[in-house]
């Protein structure tokens, strides 16, 4: 089954890395939505549906911690696994996202950490579901 996967990052070369790692993971990706901020974001959800969602935290116009919080508070978005891609330093603004269940990864990354993460994720989603 490939996954449509939303992408969002201020920094074009980080959205292109992460399309990379996605590519070279072995995954089976369907479409790969782009946003550069978390408002791009939600309005892409708007119009898409994804099936995972990679976000930095510190971007411009709403920031990652904002989007994670609109979209955990939305029925139609609330299942849809987050994973954070960031240099963010402050162990409690990591610890409040987890809290929301979303996986995290520190900047700088390797491809191998991305791809290892979203099928640790796509094995929780799987149990999860197996589970209701």
């Amino acid at each position: 089954m490939s996954m449509n996967v939303l992408v969002i990052d201020d920094s074009s070369v980080m959205r292109a890395m992460i399309r990379k790692s996605l590519k070279l993971s072995g995954i089976e990706t369907g479409e790969i939505y782009e946003a550069a901020n978390g408002q791009q974001g939600i309005d892409i959800l708007d119009n898409h549906s994804a099936d995972l969602i990679i976000t930095d935290i510190n971007m411009p116009v709403m920031n990652g911690e904002v989007m994670i919080e609109l979209i955990r508070n939305d029925p139609k978005t609330k299942d849809i696994p987050i994973l954070v891609v960031s240099s963010e330093g402050s162990k409690l603004r990591v610890e409040r996202l987890k809290d929301k269940g979303v996986a995290f990864i520190h900047k700088p990354f390797y491809p191998e950490t991305i791809r290892d993460t979203i099928k640790s994720i796509i094995q929780k989603e799987d149990s999860d579901e197996r589970a209701d």
